[in-house]
Parts: C-alpha cells; sequence; structure tokens
C-alpha cells in the first residue's frame, strides 16, 4: 500500500456552552415521558464529547464519496442511524426545504406560550438572521419550570436545543431556522444534511470551523467502535489518530439489532441516491453532489424505501471485489497518518455470499456474534443506570435545591421512581445473567475461547 500521507486539516468545532441549558433538565418532571414525547434529546444534551477523537475522525472524511475513508473500509452517516440516536423517526413528509416562511409573531407565540408583545420587544437578527437570543429564552424556560407550567417549560426548552444543540449557527442565539425545522417535526434528513453539508465545505476549504450537532455524530462514530477502543481506559497512552488507524473491518461494531424491522431509505424520487437539505445547503449520500435545491425538495416527496425482501437477510459480511476497491480508493486518496499495522494478504472470495444461518458461520463470525449480543445487553443496563444516576441527582445529592422547595411533591415523585427504576435494573441484570448463560450455550464452544477476555 502507499505509504504516502495527505496532509491533515486544522478543523474546530461550534461547540457551545451548554450549562445553563444542562442545568434546566432538573424541571423534567418525568424523563420516560419526555423521551416518549421528543426523543432522545435529553441524552444528546447530556453528551460529553472528546474533541481530540472528533478532530481525528474529520481528517477522514472522502469528499469523493461522501463518507469517512479508512484503510479498508469506509463508514457513513445515515438517516437510519440519526433517526435511532436523536430517538425520533423520519416522516414521509417533506422536510425542511429553506422555501418556508418566516413564522409570524403569533405562530412563535402558540409555538412557546409567550406573549406576543415580549416576543416582538426581543425578536433581532443576527448575521442576516433573524431569531432569539438564548438568554432571554433561558430566562423564560426557568419561569415557567419553577411555575410547573409544563407545557410552555417543554416547548422551549426542546426548542432551546434545537436552536443550540441540534442546529447551531450564532452563538447564545436560535435563529429562525432552527424555528422552522422543530415546527416541521421532520427534522431527522435536515440534521444529516447538516453534517455532510459542513464536513464538506469545511474540506473544500481546506480546513475551518464544522458547525453541525457535534454531539450527535460523536454518539454514532462511538456506536460502531468497539467497546476496548472507546470506552477503556488508555494505557499505552496512544494518540487517536495511531488508535483509529489501527482499525480493522473486523473491528468495527457494523450492525445494530434495533434495525432489524427498519426500512431502508434507498433513494428519493428519480434520484438514484438520497438528497439532502440542511439549513445551509444541499448534498447527498455519495457520487452525485450538485442538485439544484429545488429538484432535492420534489424528491422527498416521494422516497423509497426498501427492507429485507428487496435487500436479502441482513448480513456484515463484505465481498473480497468491494474491500478491494475500498483498498484502491484509500490509496490513492491516501491517508491522513501512519499506518501501523501490516496490509492484509488479498485473498480470492466467494463468487456468492455464504450461507445466513448462524449453524453455518466461522467461529471468528460466532465469536463476533457472541461478543456484540454481549455488548447489546450491557448497554441496555448502561442506559438504565443513566437514567437511575439522574433520578439520584433529584432525591439524594439535592433534596434541598431550588427546584425541589418548589415543587412540595417532587420528593416522593423522585422516590417513587427511582425504586421503580432500581428495581428494573435489578431485574436486568438477573435477565442479563440468564441471557448471558444461553448465549454461551448457544455459541459454545467458541465461547469458551472467550472466558479469559470476560
Amino acid at each position: 500500500m502507499d505509504k504516502q500521507r495527505r496532509n491533515t486539516k486544522k478543523y474546530s468545532f461550534r461547540q457551545p456552552d451548554l450549562k445553563e441549558l444542562r442545568s434546566l433538565t432538573s424541571y423534567v418532571l418525568d424523563p420516560l415521558e419526555f423521551k416518549a414525547l421528543h426523543g432522545k434529546l435529553l441524552s444528546i444534551l447530556a453528551t460529553q464529547v472528546d474533541e481530540g477523537l472528533m478532530s481525528v475522525l474529520v481528517q477522514f472524511y472522502d469528499p469523493l464519496y461522501h463518507c469517512f475513508s479508512f484503510p479498508d473500509f469506509q463508514l457513513l452517516t445515515t438517516v437510519e442511524e440519526y433517526a435511532h440516536l436523536v430517538g425520533i423517526p423520519i416522516l414521509d413528509q417533506l422536510p425542511f426545504s429553506g422555501l418556508e416562511r418566516v413564522p409570524s409573531s403569533q405562530e412563535i407565540v402558540d409555538l412557546m406560550h409567550i406573549d406576543e408583545s415580549i416576543i416582538c420587544a426581543h425578536m433581532t437578527t443576527k448575521g442576516g438572521i433573524q431569531g432569539l437570543p438564548s438568554d432571554f429564552l433561558i430566562t423564560q424556560v426557568a419561569m415557567f419550570g419553577k411555575a410547573m407550567s409544563e407545557d410552555a417549560f417543554e416547548a422551549i426548552f426542546v426548542l432551546l436545543i434545537y436552536g443550540l444543540v441540534l442546529f447551531p449557527n450564532i452563538d447564545n442565539f436560535v435563529d429562525v431556522n432552527a424555528i422552522r425545522v422543530f415546527s416541521n417535526l421532520n427534522s431527522i434528513p435536515t440534521l444529516l444534511g447538516d453534517t455532510y453539508f459542513s464536513l464538506h465545505m469545511r474540506n473544500a476549504k481546506g480546513g475551518g470551523t464544522i458547525v453541525c450537532c457535534l454531539p450527535l455524530l460523536y454518539k454514532w462514530f462511538i456506536s460502531h467502535l468497539p467497546q476496548t477502543l472507546a470506552f477503556k481506559e488508555n494505557k499505552g497512552c496512544l494518540r487517536w489518530s495511531t488508535r483509529l488507524m489501527s482499525l480493522t473491518n473486523d473491528d468495527i461494531f457494523w450492525y445494530n439489532r434495533v434495525y432489524d424491522g427498519v426500512q431502508i431509505i434507498d433513494s428519493c424520487g428519480e434520484f438514484s441516491n438520497v438528497p439532502l437539505l440542511g439549513t445551509c445547503g444541499g448534498i447527498n449520500y455519495n457520487l452525485v453532489l450538485a442538485r439544484r435545491q429545488l429538484g432535492m425538495v420534489r424528491a422527498w416527496r416521494k422516497i423509497h424505501r426498501k427492507g429485507r425482501k428487496e435487500l436479502g437477510p441482513k448480513n456484515c459480511i463484505t465481498l473480497e471485489p468491494y474491500t478491494s476497491w475500498v483498498r484502491k480508493r484509500a490509496s490513492e486518496y491516501r491517508m491522513p497518518y501512519d499506518y501501523p499495522r501490516p496490509t492484509p494478504m488479498v485473498m480470492a472470495g466467494p463468487s456468492t455470499l455464504p450461507n445466513q444461518g448462524v449453524e453455518e458461520l466461522t467461529d471468528e463470525n460466532r465469536s463476533r456474534a457472541w461478543v456484540r449480543e454481549r455488548e447489546e445487553l450491557l448497554q441496555k443496563l448502561r442506559d438504565k443506570d443513566a437514567l437511575i444516576k439522574f433520578l439520584e441527582h433529584q432525591v439524594i445529592d439535592e433534596p434541598d435545591d431550588v427546584v425541589t422547595s418548589l415543587l412540595p411533591q417532587s420528593s416522593r415523585f423522585w422516590k417513587r421512581k427511582y425504586d421503580r427504576l432500581a428495581k428494573e435494573k435489578a431485574d436486568m441484570e438477573a435477565a442479563f445473567e440468564r441471557e448471558v448463560k444461553r448465549l454461551r450455550a448457544s455459541y459454545l464452544p467458541v465461547s469458551r475461547a472467550l472466558d479469559d477476555c470476560f
């Protein structure tokens, strides 16, 4: 393989200070109901981004194919993955197009439950676009939170997350585009469009500030990394560049079973790919970049989904022609960092897919299946732990804080939630042990070879 390296580029990220916004989560009375209504926005808001990792990741962006190209594999974000991570479905309707008119004061009043005179007094223009200062909205949402006005609190709080986290533009400012996307209810295509567009434009300019939902891009990438790389201590004090360049196709966590029943958006309208419109411009998934925005808008009126019947059984196995093509592309485009592992020997691959049954997988694939199923179970426990920690904060860490004093019933409310979740966690742990035993029995004798690893 060509050992020449291409030059790295200097990137930064639009990272607003979210301390005040995170403090407002204490006013969320029922996190589970909030999640049911608004998706996993609290999880996105609480995500601590490793900016060093992201600074390395963006060096792998491939402007020709609109993906992240590594020595022998490629990764690209999809609307289905973003929808799962945000917990918001993709609707069969036109997403944000940029052609929408600016919401009237009355429409914003209806959306946020704030008097029209107050909205008009604070509506301003920054960078040539209208919007509302975030400090004004934070003051309003805290007031509604203290007054236990749940509808008004959630409307403004969610809008703040949209404006400052999902669709950041100008610091400390929620612009009308964020309000438009929020009211559109089909935000996932726009989120993905912003990600690709910002990556592509900054790459074309040789670096600069990437403006997109960084916590979401971070969560997406981490979801594909092996647990040992993503969450374990870096005992060797290796740089992220070295750690990522050492990854192979076999290391990546390719598939999450939450997508088993999900139909994939394969193309839109007359296009052979998926065009995306972000708040700043248009782009698409793959080869063809330049499309008229109006054409993209029309395309989203007729999307084409494909499932198991059209695409075949779920499988993460790749054939050698594809892998060879990826390696050739990596060689032509060159990697931004040194390549610390030998290039694997190219072997002639089968002309057809192997049998899909688990019983006929190789020992290596069986061991990977065992590890992945085990990791999925562990992830469910981690999610439950995160929610319990949040409730512990409400019940134990700050029993006499301002929120509790305003809500005389909140202590008992949180205690009931905490007790119920603690029991659920204990039940999950017991079920986890039973499931591990079942998996171990299913994957014997492969699992015996893994005993020392766990």
